[in-house]
């Protein structure tokens, strides 16, 4: 009889545009935007297309700190989709970009680890850090360690872009890690048999997929987890390790209403936006929404405070002028948006311009 299997279940963190159930909806690093933005534009397509609709300021971009929401980057990616989703392998060729230190302090982590076995162990801990739209889970049995993406809750047109970059950006990390291949078991996707495009599969994984399957699965040999790994560091894990339960505790903070009422406020940046057209828009009273901010600790205020001052630096920082910039947030002039922007950030619009164009 085949050993019975070992599962871990790891809370993945995004699902599809509209059904997103509040743990899945973490804030993530632009990072991921970045690459995909910078992929698309070596095949013709403009930034300005790619991040259409999606409600993400370029600057964002270029800001190792910046995030932005779960569906903002599965908007990227359906526009993406849309224009150069017939381009066979786009996905390999995506995930071939998520190196290590793509995922940032998730990343240092893993590769930080003493061995292969401490590496999954952490990956999956702090799992939420990654960059998947998929329910993750890890399976042991039969001498295999096996890694499935089940991604019903991502929109169908793009599950196979997304399978493909998940599986490749794994098999990008594991060459990171270490200086040679781990042994591969078994490949499969869910999607169907692509043809002659398989030949980009079987090029980069050296095995060619399996089509159709129940769930996409890369699987390694379970032997390689107590290989070593060359970078270990334990003072450098440990750091690293804390980092990530620091950044995952501060990501879960704007979970539930806050967050909601966040990315609407994000996406409709507007100095004058009322409770009652955001309260609407989340189909909830005025009175619901007030009570249920107050029991997460904020207020509509507060948010609209926050994400206007987010909006107004990146847009300084793009290089807009103050008038410019008080136009597109909706204030009636540029002295009652410098007013409102020295009250929140201490200083005046035009002196942090000056300051963040030195730094640039």
């Amino acid at each position: 009889m085949p050993a019975a299997a070992t599962v871990l279940r790891i809370p993945a963190n995004g699902v599809t545009i509209r059904d997103v159930h509040p743990r899945l909806r973490l804030p993530r690093s632009s990072t991921s935007a970045a690459l995909l933005v910078e992929l698309a534009a070596e095949y013709g397509l403009p930034p300005a297309r790619s991040l259409r609709d999606t409600g993400i300021v370029p600057t964002r971009l270029t800001d190792p700190g910046a995030e932005i929401a779960e569906g903002q980057e599965l908007t990227l990616v359906r526009n993406i989709v849309a224009e150069l989703g017939g381009l066979p392998g786009l996905g390999l060729l995506a995930g071939s970009r998520y190196h290590v230190t793509t995922h940032g302090v998730w990343g240092f982590a893993v590769i930080s680890s003493p061995t292969v076995r401490r590496a999954v162990e952490v990956g999956v801990r702090y799992a939420d850090l990654a960059f998947s739209h998929s329910l993750v889970s890890v399976v042991a049995e039969d001498g295999v360690i096996a890694i499935r993406f089940d991604d019903h809750r991502v929109p169908p047109p793009l599950r196979p872009f997304l399978a493909e970059r998940d599986v490749a950006a794994i098999w990008t990390v594991q060459h990171d890690m270490l200086p040679v291949d781990l042994p591969l078991r078994r490949l499969r996707f869910t999607f169907p048999d692509p043809g002659a495009s398989a030949a980009h599969h079987t090029k980069l994984f050296g095995i060619r997929p399996e089509f159709g399957a129940t769930y996409h699965e890369i699987a390694f040999d379970a032997s390689v987890l107590d290989l070593p790994l060359p970078q270990a560091n334990p003072h450098t894990a440990l750091v690293c390790e804390r980092q990530c339960a620091r950044l995952l505790q501060k990501r879960r903070a704007r979970l539930g209403l806050a967050g909601r009422v966040r990315d609407t406020l994000l996406r409709t940046p507007n100095a004058a936006a009322d409770q009652d057209t955001v309260a609407a828009e989340l189909a909830i009273s005025v009175r619901t929404m007030r009570r249920r901010l107050a029991e997460e600790g904020t207020s509509f205020r507060e948010l609209v405070t926050e994400t206007t001052g987010l909006l107004a630096e990146e847009l300084l920082t793009a290089g807009l002028t103050v008038q410019e910039v008080a136009h597109r947030l909706g204030y009636a002039g540029a002295p009652s948006f410098s007013y409102a922007f020295k009250r929140w950030s201490g200083t005046t619009p035009g002196h942090y311009a000056r300051v963040a164009r030195q730094r640039r």
